[in-house]
């Protein structure tokens, strides 16, 4: 079970192109935003879409992945942990953070297959 602890599965699609960086040690890191989408009928019976965005940081290797082969729209799956942090801004100011470090990642369906609903144009 401890490998249980800390792990979170999500299936979405990419919000931007991945940007991947070298840190000052040397390490890559890649980042970008992951939409996931839950929906439900409402007291009245309309269906209710609710898009949630993540942040996903991907290292090393993954982030070479992640970076080369990743596009905005395409449908992935990533597995990772959920990480808190927070950071000082321009202003001063602590703003606080949320992001899934990869642990794994699968490509689904890259974007151009998918229609404008986020279905397979074959559906």
């Amino acid at each position: 079970m401890n490998s249980l602890k800390n792990r979170v599965t999500l299936i979405g699609n990419l919000g931007q192109d991945p940007e991947t960086k070298t840190i000052e040690t040397g390490k890559k890191v890649t980042h970008f935003t992951l939409a996931t989408d839950d929906g439900y009928k409402n007291a009245d019976g309309q269906k209710v879409n609710e898009t949630t965005w993540h942040n996903i940081v991907a290292w090393n290797g993954l982030a070479d992945i992640a970076g080369k082969f990743l596009k905005k729209g395409q449908q992935v799956a990533v597995e990772g942990r959920i990480v808190y942090r927070s950071y000082e801004d321009k202003k001063g100011a602590t703003k606080y953070i949320t992001e899934i470090v990869l642990n794994d990642l699968v490509l689904l369906r890259s974007g151009k297959s998918q229609g404008k609903d986020g279905q397979d144009k074959d559906e």
